[in-house]
């Protein structure tokens, strides 16, 4: 298994989410407890993988319950109501990672990092299992202290 990614190196992802997400949904989110992740996920889950190339490797996944992606999605299409996660809701989601990681490429690239992301991949289903040999760090981003996305980092610096 390759090495996690250094503390120092989270920070930019997690900036760029809950900035991202406030303003494209005006939704005030808190930083939850990190900790190490299977990639198994249960329940009608949402899931936006990215992957990232250049000085760091690996993927970022964004993870959320049927509920609350179609609450982001419709907040993103200025309340517009969503029946169920449809080709225009996916659409608009997948527009939200590639928002939070394009910033988090800037982040990076002010601090000398080159980092690039490749176009963002949807899952949506029941008992969902990925495998990656980087070890996946979730940080849950909580709303009035419930999760509302999960970021799975997976990523390592050569």
């Amino acid at each position: 298994m390759k090495k996690a990614l250094d503390v120092k190196h989270i920070n930019p992802f997690l900036q760029s989410s809950v900035s991202v997400i406030e303003m494209t949904t005006q939704t005030k989110l808190e930083v939850g407890k990190p900790e190490l992740s299977a990639l198994e996920f249960h329940d009608n889950i949402f899931i936006l993988q990215v992957g990232v190339t250049g000085a760091l490797r690996g993927q970022v996944l964004l993870t959320m319950n049927e509920e609350n992606a179609k609450e982001i999605a419709s907040k993103m299409m200025m309340g517009m109501p969503i029946e169920a996660l449809d080709e225009m809701s996916r659409s608009a989601l997948g527009e939200l990672s590639n928002m939070i990681m394009g910033n988090a490429a800037t982040l990076f690239s002010s601090q000398g990092i080159a980092m690039d992301i490749t176009p963002p991949i949807s899952l949506f289903g029941d008992n969902i299992k990925l495998q990656i040999d980087i070890p996946a760090l979730k940080i849950p981003l909580m709303e009035n202290g419930k999760e509302k996305i999960g970021i799975f980092l997976c990523v390592t610096q050569d």
